[in-house]
């Protein structure tokens, strides 16, 4: 006869993994996009969140990407703190996903808002291939270790401490 607490403890274990996970993963979002933000949009002027209008449409899209970009990072450290103050917190966990929802959004960025919906470019009037190789193999780079990161413990016990 099995015990409903077994059932319990892992349907915790299983909660709190996924929300190790999910912090990670909308802070990879955020700061990725961060980045792209900062760098891109504002220091390098080389594109708009959307390109396809005029420069003060441009500059408004980058201002909701930016918010965007706030939004995520402070749901996933709302998350990440309330993990920690229950002693749930899994770092090795939370940075897999990190590296994940950032590469992901930046693999994202890369094949969808560039080449299908083409909302906007990397860079313009120079050869973009380099760009576009560069970006969406740094973007696979990042997914790639964070799966390595998230597979390297897949089962992880809950102690007294939390999950470590």
């Amino acid at each position: 006869m099995k015990d409903n607490r077994d059932d319990d403890m892992s349907l915790q274990i299983t909660k709190f993994q996924t929300r190790n996970l999910w912090s990670g993963i909308l802070f990879g979002i955020g700061l990725v996009s961060f980045f792209d933000e900062a760098v891109f949009h504002q220091l390098l002027h080389w594109h708009h969140f959307y390109d396809k209008s005029t420069t003060s449409i441009g500059l408004i899209s980058d201002g909701f990407f930016h918010a965007f970009s706030w939004f995520a990072t402070i749901g996933s450290l709302f998350l990440y703190a309330d993990l920690r103050r229950q002693g749930k917190l899994s770092k090795a966990r939370w940075w897999g996903g990190v590296l994940m929802g950032g590469g992901g959004f930046q693999l994202y960025d890369g094949t969808i808002q560039h080449k299908l919906m083409s909302i906007h470019q990397i860079r313009y009037n120079v050869d973009i291939l380099p760009y576009d190789v560069i970006w969406n193999l740094s973007a696979l780079m990042l997914i790639i270790v964070g799966v390595i990161l998230l597979r390297r413990k897949p089962y992880q016990q809950l102690s007294g401490d939390g999950l470590k």
